[in-house]
């Protein structure tokens, strides 16, 4: 009978070495609607890693806790009045903290069955950068079949999972990556733009004039760059700050990133500027997230996606994680293996 259970900690903000493996000594019990999930995999974002930092906007808790976005796992105890999972079903949600654990209790309308059949690590590979992928794309800049948009980080998890989703509506697609990434952003049929030699304003311009929507991790300057190669009624959806956090990085570059976009929706021309949060859109449209996740595991189970999957690595492993994606050597996702299903 297991009574204790390992997590992995922030236990200060900082470097990936703040991250500690702790051992509980007792199991979590679910509360009232709650149940108690056996965690199979979770992955290492680099949303996690702006967690590490205390540079994550939505989250303001203090150290120690745990990060993890997202799970797979299997349901191993109900609380009471919890019926809608049986213990052995498996289960997918969108933590947002508390998935670097090997186990952690949910309320269980939070939950979403993964189908027999599909493989964990696939599955917890939708639940964040894909959902945000296919959100942006279907929910926020409602990019139409034949149209052509800018990806920048284009090898990253959130990247490729654009640009796989955009094979599906056959979209004219323009990639940014460093020289590494180039082969992988070709692959799925993007045009790729080296960042750091290239001049992505010109690029497009000279190929395509300009493009129905930019989807922007970067933030800084790129802001005010992508929106000048967008046609009218276009869409720059932003979802990230890379360019502050991967440099000293702070809450008021952060800040002044909001800002900027907000100034540039206030300018007189038909192109929208948005900032997509996963989180403040499950909590608008809960309804959208169990909807949408239903279509991404059905594409996987179809054969129509399949995320790409940089390395597995145990969880006792994240401080190595956490280095990797600190220096954007990461194409795709990593994900960390917890238990033994």
């Amino acid at each position: 009978m297991i009574l204790s259970y390992r997590k992995i900690v922030i236990s200060k903000f900082g470097a990936p070495e703040v991250l500690k493996l702790i051992e509980e000594e007792h199991l979590p019990e679910p509360k009232r609607g709650e149940v108690r999930i056996k965690i199979l995999v979770t992955s290492a974002s680099f949303t996690d890693t702006l967690l590490r930092k205390g540079l994550y906007p939505e989250i303001r808790k203090k150290v120690p806790f745990s990060p993890g976005y997202d799970l797979v796992g299997i349901v191993d105890k109900c609380g009471d009045g919890a019926s809608k999972f049986i213990v052995g079903k498996r289960v997918t949600a969108l933590t947002i903290i508390g998935a670097y654990s090997e186990y952690i209790c949910l309320n269980e309308v939070d939950l979403i069955e993964v189908p027999d059949g599909l493989d964990s690590s696939e599955v917890v590979s939708l639940i964040l950068s894909y959902m945000t992928a296919y959100q942006m794309m279907h929910r926020i800049a409602k990019v139409q079949a034949g149209q052509s948009i800018l990806v920048h980080g284009a090898g990253g998890a959130v990247g490729t999972a654009l640009l796989q989703l955009s094979r599906l509506l056959d979209l004219k697609v323009f990639g940014t990556g460093s020289k590494s990434k180039k082969t992988l952003i070709n692959s799925f049929g993007a045009i790729y733009i080296d960042y750091q030699s290239e001049d992505f304003v010109e690029r497009v311009k000279s190929l395509a004039g300009e493009v129905d929507a930019v989807f922007d991790s970067i933030g800084g300057d790129y802001f005010q760059r992508s929106y000048k190669v967008l046609k009218p009624n276009g869409f720059l959806v932003a979802y990230g700050f890379q360019k502050a956090i991967l440099g000293k990085g702070s809450i008021l570059e952060i800040i002044s990133g909001f800002i900027k976009l907000k100034l540039l929706n206030l300018l007189p021309n038909k192109k929208t500027v948005l900032f997509y949060s996963i989180t403040a859109v499950r909590k608008k449209h809960p309804e959208w997230f169990i909807e949408d996740m239903i279509i991404l595991m059905n594409l996987l189970k179809d054969g129509k996606i399949k995320p790409v999957i940089y390395r597995k690595m145990p969880l006792t492993e994240a401080v190595e994680a956490h280095k990797m994606l600190d220096q954007s050597k990461v194409e795709g996702k990593i994900i960390l293996i917890v238990n033994n299903e």
